[in-house]
């Protein structure tokens, strides 16, 4: 079995932590301003990490393309709840729910607060 835990920079750890708990109902697993691990059903869905924090080559320091060439895919079982989420908190929706041919399936996508792409599929 192979499985990806993604860690992203991020300007402020706990209040992207606090956006993705909100929008996806996920669980903090460490908690700190450094770095967070973020857990649905005991699996990791993604990890936060302080821009320049561990001296990591690709996280030193923001740049104004944060996320360029990255694209975070969620697949979700409640695809209108985290919509409404999204909703709920202002979050930046570039498009709501809508079909996509290509995956054949629902999908609504969105930016974070680092200004990092998001697509939210069922």
């Amino acid at each position: 079995m192979v499985k990806t835990e993604p860690i992203i920079a991020v300007k402020d750890v706990r209040e992207s932590a606090h956006f993705y708990q909100q929008l996806l109902a996920c669980k903090s697993e460490h908690g700190g301003s450094t770095f967070e691990i973020l857990t649905s059903n005991g699996q990791v869905v993604l990890c936060l990490h302080q821009w320049g924090e561990h001296e990591h080559p690709t996280m030193l320091a923001p740049t104004e393309n944060n996320g360029n060439g990255l694209i975070l895919f969620f697949r979700v079982d409640a695809l209108q709840t985290i919509f409404e989420n999204a909703q709920a908190m202002q979050a930046a929706i570039e498009k709501e729910i809508h079909y996509n041919p290509n995956s054949l399936q629902n999908q609504f996508t969105l930016r974070d607060l680092d200004g990092y792409y998001l697509i939210i599929s069922e």
